[in-house]
């Protein structure tokens, strides 16, 4: 997605949802539901895209 700073997708990736939302919010001027919808969009790409970049989250351990 384009003008987001590659942070987004860090913290995307290790699963710090809250830091990418607040830092999309900050980026983008939108409010908390746009910008949970564009972390969702990006979500989608990346899983789409670059699935051996995604850590196992905190539930996933030991599968």
């Amino acid at each position: 997605m384009d003008g987001l700073p590659a942070s987004v997708d860090h913290d995307i990736l290790a699963h710090r949802s809250i830091a990418a939302i607040a830092t999309i919010r900050e980026i983008l001027g939108c409010t908390v539901h746009q910008a949970v919808d564009v972390y969702a969009q990006r979500y989608e790409e990346l899983r789409r895209d670059r699935p051996d970049d995604f850590r196992p989250g905190p539930d996933e351990h030991g599968r």
